[in-house]
């Protein structure tokens, strides 16, 4: 892989980590309710899941994939019913504060197995893995270049997925108050909700 390539691979990738998606929606939340170094086994199960997405869709199955829509359309569907149960917990979680009082669930923490299989079924994921991996290997790519590819969008990705992550770490102590973490947790519901639209219509 050459240097204007490589150039160009880390500016896709960050593009693509560090705008908002299902992914930065739920490190967003997790840094509110649960602080940022309890989200990192989150941070780090998300770029190695990406990465080893990458190696997959360049080894085959993007292309499987795309000769078997179904099992495409069937990944999808598991993927957006996965994202909406994630809302919906979301929804009903409130603060740590009034869990006694009001009886109401913290919202789970997601750790690096759980976020790391995540990518597997996230269709933006793979939107950006297939995208890769035909934008910027040749047909006659070595193995080498793909491992570079993954590397190299798994090493920038981490960073920029930890910003949301520390902000919401940032914004937790704002949102102490359990009235304003159940609007923050149902706003977020209502966000990752939103980020499922534009895969439906792919």
């Amino acid at each position: 892989m050459d240097v204007h390539t490589l150039i160009a691979v880390v500016g896709f990738a960050l593009v693509t980590s560090i705008t908002p998606g299902p992914n930065n929606m739920m490190l967003l939340a997790s840094g509110v309710n649960h602080g940022f170094r309890a989200s990192l086994p989150h941070v780090v199960g998300i770029s190695s899941g990406l990465m080893l997405l990458f190696m997959a869709a360049g080894l085959g199955l993007g292309s499987l994939l795309a000769q078997w829509p179904q099992l495409y359309l069937a990944l999808k569907a598991l993927g957006v019913a996965y994202m909406v149960m994630l809302a919906w917990q979301l929804w009903r979680a409130g603060a740590p504060a009034s869990e006694a009082e009001a009886g109401s669930s913290v919202t789970p923490r997601m750790g690096f197995w759980g976020a790391a299989a995540f990518q597997w079924v996230n269709p933006k994921a793979w939107l950006i893995a297939i995208g890769a991996v035909a934008g910027f290997l040749s047909p006659n790519a070595s193995g080498a270049d793909l491992l570079v590819l993954a590397l190299v969008c798994g090493l920038v990705n981490a960073p920029c997925i930890s910003l949301w992550a520390w902000a919401g770490a940032r914004m937790s102590r704002a949102l102490a108050e359990p009235k304003r973490r159940r609007v923050f947790n149902a706003l977020m519901a209502a966000m990752l909700l939103a980020s499922v639209w534009p895969m439906l219509t792919v």
